[in-house]
C-alpha cells in the first residue's frame, strides 16, 4: 500500500520516483519487516507466559532439552504476522505472484497454529495427527497448483542447475512434483527446528539466495545473460524474499540461546512452504535442495534412521534423530551445534548462487 501510495506521487516530486526500484523496495521490506518483530515479539512473550502456553519438549529426546518446556512457544504468529503487513506495504498488490505465495504462507501456517495450539491444549507434544497435517498440505498445494498451472498456464518445465539446455516437461505429474518440493521443505525445516536458534539462519540464508534468483528471473536481461528461465513478474518475490530475511532476523534476536521463545510449527511450517513456493514459482526447485542443503540432511537423517531402525528390527544410524541431536548425544554443547550448523547452511547457499555461473 505504501508503495502505491508514495509513487503515485512521483510527478509531485522527482523522489518518490525511488520507489519503483525493487532493490529499494527490498530494503524497505526488510526493514519493515525486522522492526515489527522486534517491536511486537516482547509483548507476544509476555502474553504468552500469562496464558502459560509453553513448549512441550517430547519425551525422548535429550534429557536437557527439560529445562526448555515451559518456553515461550507459536512466534512464528508475529513472524508471518510482520511478513503480511510488510508485503502488503512495499509489494506491488496487482502482482499475482506475490498473492500466490502469501496464500500458501497463511495456509500452512493456519495448519502450524492448529498443531501447535493443540499441544498447548493436551499439554503433550501431540498435536494434529500425522495424517491430518499431511492431508491439510496436500489440499493446499493442489490448489496453488491449479491456480499457478491451470489457471495461469505456467510452465510445467523442470530446469536443472549446472546444465543450460536441460529441460524437461512433466506435465500433470508436476503436481505431485510440487507436492515434493513445497511439502517437503516445510516438514524438514520443522525437523530442523529443535534447537536455539539452528533453523532459522539456514532459513534466512536459503530467502537471501532466492532474493537474488527472484530478482534475476524477473529481469530478463540477467536471466538470458545466465541461462535461467525468464519468468515475467518474478522480481517482486525478491521484495517478498527480503521481508522474509528481515523477518528471520527479528526473530532471531528472541530465538538466540537462550531463546525466550520458539517459532512452533506455525513458524516452521509456514516459512518451509514458503520457500518451496518461491523456488517452484521462479523454476529453480532443484537449486533449492542445494541451498537448504542443512534442511536436507536433517529431513534424510530422519529417513534413513527410521527405515535402518525397521529393516534392522531396532539398529540405529545415528545416536538419535534429526541430526542435530546426534551430535549434542555425541558431547558437542548446544550453541556449537547451532554455530557450526549456520556454517554449513552458508557453504551450501554460496554453493547455490556460484551455479549461475557453473552452466
Amino acid at each position: 500500500m505504501l508503495y502505491h501510495l508514495l509513487y503515485s506521487l512521483k510527478d509531485i516530486s522527482i523522489i518518490f520516483n525511488v520507489f519503483k526500484y525493487i532493490t529499494f523496495r527490498m530494503i524497505c521490506g526488510a526493514l519493515t519487516a525486522f522492526i515489527l518483530v522486534y517491536i511486537f515479539m516482547p509483548y507476544f512473550i509476555r502474553f504468552m507466559k500469562q496464558k502459560q502456553f509453553g513448549q512441550i519438549v517430547r519425551e525422548e529426546g535429550p534429557s536437557h532439552h527439560k529445562a526448555k518446556t515451559g518456553t515461550p512457544t507459536m512466534g512464528g504468529v508475529i513472524i508471518v504476522t510482520s511478513i503480511m503487513i510488510s508485503a502488503l506495504l512495499w509489494c506491488n498488490l496487482t502482482n499475482y505472484l506475490i498473492w500466490i505465495v502469501l496464500f500458501v504462507l497463511l495456509s500452512f501456517g493456519f495448519v502450524g497454529f492448529l498443531d501447535d495450539f493443540l499441544k498447548i491444549k493436551r499439554k503433550k507434544n501431540l498435536g494434529l495427527r500425522a495424517r491430518e497435517k499431511f492431508l491439510a498440505q496436500i489440499i493446499i498445494v493442489s490448489i496453488f497448483y491449479l491456480v499457478l498451472f491451470k489457471f495461469l498456464n505456467f510452465s510445467t518445465t523442470l530446469n536443472f542447475p549446472f546444465f543450460k539446455k536441460l529441460i524437461i516437461d512433466i506435465g500433470i505429474l508436476y503436481l505431485i512434483f510440487s507436492m515434493l518440493v513445497i511439502i517437503g521443505s516445510s516438514n524438514a525445516m520443522n525437523l530442523t527446528d529443535g534447537l536455539d536458534g539452528l533453523a532459522i539462519v539456514p532459513f534466512i540464508v536459503v530467502a537471501g539466495v532466492y532474493s537474488i534468483l527472484s530478482y534475476v528471473a524477473g529481469h530478463i536481461k540477467f536471466s538470458s545473460y545466465l541461462y535461467l528461465p525468464y519468468v515475467p513478474n518474478a522480481g517482486e518475490l525478491a521484495i517478498l524474499c527480503a521481508i522474509l530475511v528481515g523477518a528471520g532476523l527479528g526473530f532471531l534476536w528472541y530465538n538466540s540461546h537462550p531463546a525466550e521463545i520458539f517459532m512452533g510449527d506455525v513458524g516452521s511450517l509456514a516459512l518451509g512452504a514458503t520457500l518451496g513456493a518461491i523456488a517452484i514459482i521462479i523454476k529453480q526447485e532443484f537449486l533449492l535442495v542445494i541451498a537448504g542443503g542443512l534442511f536436507v540432511l536433517e529431513a534424510l537423517s530422519v529417513i534413513l534412521q527410521v527405515a535402518y531402525f525397521k529393516i534392522t528390527k531396532g539398529k540405529r544410524i545415528f545416536k538419535m534423530a534429526p541430526l542435530h541431536h546426534h551430535f549434542e548425544l555425541k558431547g558437542w554443547p548446544e550453541n556449537k551445534v547451532v554455530v557450526r550448523f549456520w556454517i554449513v547452511s552458508i557453504i551450501f547457499g554460496l554453493i547455490a548462487l556460484s551455479t549461475l555461473k557453473i552452466r
